[in-house]
């Protein structure tokens, strides 16, 4: 069970050891709950590596040790190589420095104002590729600094930026403007829709069922968790450059913000590219958040609808296909289980208690599946009738009239049976917690 595991895991962790000379910052980004055991690994001039460990888990970082004159930044990058548009290191004012849940930032003035985003994790190595095949759909950083191959900071320049969807969305919640509400999340699924065409063209590989369903398979492992669930997903669930975590935080007008990644990232490094659903998934499962948040009356399934709705209308047909949204098979459910799960990974991580709503959805997932699982009776009539009819066939080829009534039987029934069969996957919209309280 994921709480019998928090339960042991706060048992076991030694106290928590803080590295020196970290910017005097509280280091919110680093799992609060995992100990820092010893990490002798290289780093370049400026920076040190640590390492977390805890049970079952364990992860690396890479973080700046001092940043607060203005000759830190030239050391500091001395050694890292840059893509993109970057600051002339030489003639740069520190003028704030901060931190969120990703990790240190910085902002640094030049000829411009620019925000320094540090990548304690690293990344997946497609940030610059993202950013540069982007156009306008996304808020990019303009460049960054790498070493070995690693993203150790990302650079943006400072601008005056719209008012986010998430407070934009808190707002009109909060009021109990369900229109608005509705409208507001319907232009959010087009901003990653149109990410999603804009780089469709870049590069897309097969599916990568396995690898999906070894990933899931790790984390549930590392959970002991009680609900195990794989899928064989659609032929059209092409991988592509996904973001990975999209938030409505990351959602400023029509663009998408293209950021760090999660700490669940570091703590179960992916191996394996993505699909665009995923991504989907990743901020339906923070309307659920925001919902939970706000304990909004609103309906969460009118909530969802125009939400996929309007990245349907945006993303590549091929990639929001009724065949990718089929539950039977995964669809967006299969992935919306991974966010509640990486949520609970964090969470055991800080021993910040149960995330909600993740766990809440989690305890529905088990009989969400039985459901599924009864559903393939239905499947299996419809192919017994298909086989029957073939195999009827075969034996009396070529048939009379009288004989080829028997087959078209068999032939009718296995489709309708099929159709019955497709028409009881889950729907998109409706998330596991509510499935039973419509269906029964």
């Amino acid at each position: 069970m994921i709480q019998a595991f928090a339960n042991r895991f706060n048992e076991a962790k030694d106290p928590f050891l803080e590295a020196e000379g970290i910017m005097e910052m509280d280091c919110i980004w680093r799992p609060a709950a995992m100990a820092q055991v010893s990490n002798k690994d290289p780093a370049p001039i400026g920076f040190h590596t640590l390492t977390f460990a805890g049970i079952g888990m364990s992860c690396k970082m890479i973080e700046p040790e001092n940043l607060t004159v203005d000759s830190d930044w030239e050391s500091l990058v001395s050694e890292l190589s840059h893509w993109g548009n970057v600051p002339e290191p030489k003639s740069l004012n520190i003028m704030s420095l901060g931190e969120d849940e990703r990790g240190p930032t910085a902002i640094i003035r030049g000829d411009h104002d620019w925000l320094a985003e540090f990548l304690p994790w690293g990344s997946d190595g497609l940030i610059r590729k993202r950013s540069t095949s982007s156009g306008t759909s996304a808020d990019s950083p303009c460049g960054g600094y790498r070493w070995k191959e690693t993203d150790v900071i990302i650079i943006r320049k400072l601008e005056q930026n719209e008012e986010s969807a998430k407070l934009q969305l808190s707002g009109t919640m909060k009021l109990g403007d369900l229109s608005s509400t509705k409208e507001i999340l319907r232009s959010c699924g087009i901003a990653l829709g149109n990410f999603h065409s804009q780089v469709e063209a870049v590069r897309t590989t097969p599916p990568d069922p396995n690898r999906w369903n070894e990933r899931l398979s790790s984390i549930e492992e590392t959970l002991r968790a009680d609900s195990i669930w794989r899928a064989q997903h659609s032929s059209d669930t092409e991988c592509m450059l996904s973001i990975g975590d999209v938030r409505f935080c990351d959602i400023t007008g029509d663009r998408v913000r293209i950021g760090r990644p999660r700490i669940a990232d570091a703590l179960t490094p992916p191996e394996c590219q993505f699909p665009a659903i995923r991504d989907l998934a990743s901020l339906v499962h923070d309307l659920s958040r925001t919902h939970y948040d706000l304990s909004s009356d609103f309906d969460i399934i009118e909530l969802r609808s125009s939400l996929i709705g309007g990245w349907r209308e945006a993303a590549p047909q091929k990639w929001c296909s009724d065949k990718v949204f089929y539950t039977h098979r995964g669809g967006l459910a299969i992935w919306e289980y991974e966010q509640c799960l990486l949520d609970v990974i964090e969470s055991v991580s800080n021993q910040s208690g149960a995330p909600e709503p993740a766990v809440t959805l989690i305890r529905y997932v088990r009989p969400f599946q039985k459901r599924m699982f009864n559903n393939r009776t239905i499947g299996a009539l419809s192919i017994m009738a298909g086989f029957f009819a073939i195999s009827t066939l075969v034996s009396n080829f070529p048939p009379s009239v009288g004989e080829i009534k028997l087959p078209l039987l068999f032939l009718s029934a296995s489709y309708l049976l099929m159709r019955f069969y497709r028409s009881l996957a889950p729907p998109p919209e409706v998330p596991f917690n509510r499935f039973f309280t419509l269906f029964g």
